[in-house]
């Protein structure tokens, strides 16, 4: 039985191996096209190339064998392939006369299939199907072949990891914005060319610039196809610390380090976070359902069957301060990946306007940043019920809120004293949905930072932290309580920290107790 190796799963999968002459051929495809390639193309490239050399195998081991056909004579000895047996291969052992009325004379052969044996028509006068069958063994051969296409439909996953394996290995393989070329066939930027391409960007205010926009301003390697002296400028660029790539993955745009907005050179110190050591057993189901609700970038929230086409974000202070957006683990998901740098160049739409506006993706920091406008604009109170949304384009999003005609409404107000922070209710204008248990206003901005500067350089605890703020808040409850969402909203204007160890302390520590329902107060003994 002969049958296409390339027809099997396993060939693809479990059986594949990379050899030096696929490296070869492919390397000889960069040399004549002179064209970076995808991994999917790689694949392609790959799977053209074995189904070529498999189709080739079966043409010289076939290529003395003749195409079975019943109105063919044939002799003892003769080698003969079957298509319609899945191009088993047989040899004539045996030759007698035919014996029947309905057809003129024809002869029955008797075929080997190693140690089996069958009988077929020979000589036959009359119309048959199998005598349609082309006598071009290369055209039989093309139609068993798969479809490229196909194969990569079916096994592409397990091809791409077992190249790109391979490929990573190579020394003479290098990989650029989703894209592999040779290195010794690079296109060589000189000093020069990295100047003038500072200074294009310099001119278009620090960028973002694709390679092909930087191109006509610099005369580089003008003889050789776009794609390929692009793909070169590329590599050049990011070998060099004044360019940095903002795009996402297969997406490369160069933006210039120097001239990105302070935020994204650094993490603001107001979102820092400095682990904060606790016990999360501790942690009711109930609180750890508001934990999941709150759903704080540095909160171990659970994972997804799939990325989601929108998250819903709490506004906190330390955002709402520094103009950027939490990114938890959901939100990161539906971003495109940019396997090249950690910082990533996307536009935002205003849910309100559709104006689009450029944020940059910091994901060392675990924020978005370039919102100061945004939340200007809206005057979104912090708790402000925030709208992420996925569009068509992978690095387009939504952002927006459920806004509505602006009404006053009281709110606690942080008033910074002495170090420390009072609260009072103060009516303000509200045009936006928010978590009434989160809400809170602050207007002396320069006083609150005061505050915030003095905890973090006196490394003041949770649990210190939180005996002061919770009598204080609770004296504007006629029941004289306190949410724990509230708390966390609260605490994150002194120090940034997620939900678990402020939920975990207010557990632990016997001077907070809980009266149910999330609420807590001071215990008796400290309230006195």
């Amino acid at each position: 039985m002969l049958q296409l190796q390339t027809q099997t799963a396993a060939y693809w999968t479990t059986d594949l191996k990379i050899t030096r002459a696929d490296i070869d051929a492919l390397f000889t495809h960069f040399l004549e096209t002179e064209q970076p390639l995808t991994t999917r193309e790689v694949a392609l490239f790959f799977i053209e190339q074995r189904l070529a050399a498999e189709l080739e195998r079966l043409r010289k081991h076939l290529a003395s064998a003749t195409i079975f056909q019943p109105a063919k004579h044939y002799e003892i000895g003769q080698e003969l392939i079957f298509p319609a047996l899945n191009f088993a291969s047989g040899k004539v052992v045996g030759i007698r006369a035919g014996n029947n009325p309905d057809y003129d004379h024809f002869n029955v052969i008797e075929v080997a299939f190693g140690e089996k044996r069958r009988e077929f028509a020979a000589d036959l006068s009359v119309p048959h199907p199998l005598n349609e069958v082309s006598h071009d063994l290369d055209a039989l051969l093309n139609s068993l072949q798969p479809n490229p296409e196909t194969i990569f439909e079916h096994y592409g996953e397990a091809i791409s990891e077992a190249l790109e394996a391979r490929l990573v290995a190579e020394p003479d393989a290098i990989f650029m914005g989703g894209y592999w070329f040779v290195r010794s066939l690079l296109a060589q930027a000189t000093v020069a060319h990295l100047h003038l391409a500072e200074a294009v960007l310099d001119l278009r205010e620090g960028g973002p610039a694709t390679a092909e926009d930087l191109l006509p301003d610099l005369d580089f390697a003008p003889e050789l196809p776009l794609p390929l002296r692009a793909f070169s400028l590329n590599v050049a660029l990011s070998q060099d610390e004044r360019f940095d790539n903002v795009g996402a993955d297969g997406d490369v745009r160069w933006f210039l380090r120097r001239l990105e907005p302070p935020e994204v050179q650094s993490v603001p110190p107001r979102l820092e976070y400095r682990p904060v050591p606790y016990d999360d057993r501790l942690l009711t189901p109930e609180l750890r359902e508001l934990e999941i609700e709150l759903g704080d970038e540095f909160s171990e929230l659970p994972p997804l069957d799939k990325p989601p086409r929108e998250v819903h974000i709490r506004l906190i202070y330390p955002h709402r301060r520094m103009g950027t957006l939490p990114m938890n683990a959901y939100l990161e998901a539906m971003l495109p990946p940019a396997t090249e740098a950690q910082r990533l160049l996307i536009t935002l739409i205003d849910g309100q306007t559709d104006q689009p506006f450029s944020a940059w993706v910091m994901r060392e920091g675990r924020y978005i940043c370039g919102l100061s406008d945004f939340y200007r604009r809206y005057k979104l109170p912090i708790g402000a019920h925030l709208i992420f949304r996925a569009t068509e384009h992978p690095s387009q999003f939504i952002l927006d809120f459920k806004a509505h005609r602006p009404r006053t409404e009281y709110i606690r107000l942080a008033i910074p004293s002495g170090g420390k922070l009072r609260f009072e209710n103060f009516k303000r204008s509200i045009g936006a949905e928010y978590d009434d248990l989160m809400i809170l206003g602050a207007e002396d901005i320069d006083g609150v930072d005061e505050v915030w500067a003095q905890t973090r350089n006196r490394r003041r605890s949770l649990s210190d932290i939180l005996s002061e703020l919770l009598p204080e808040l609770a004296r504007l409850m006629p029941q004289g309580t306190v949410h724990a969402k509230t708390l966390y909203s609260a605490v994150n204007i002194m120090r940034r920290c997620p939900p678990g160890p402020i939920f975990a302390t207010l557990i632990a520590r016997t001077e907070f107790e809980s009266v149910g329902n999330g609420y807590w107060r001071m215990s008796d003994g400290e309230a006195s």
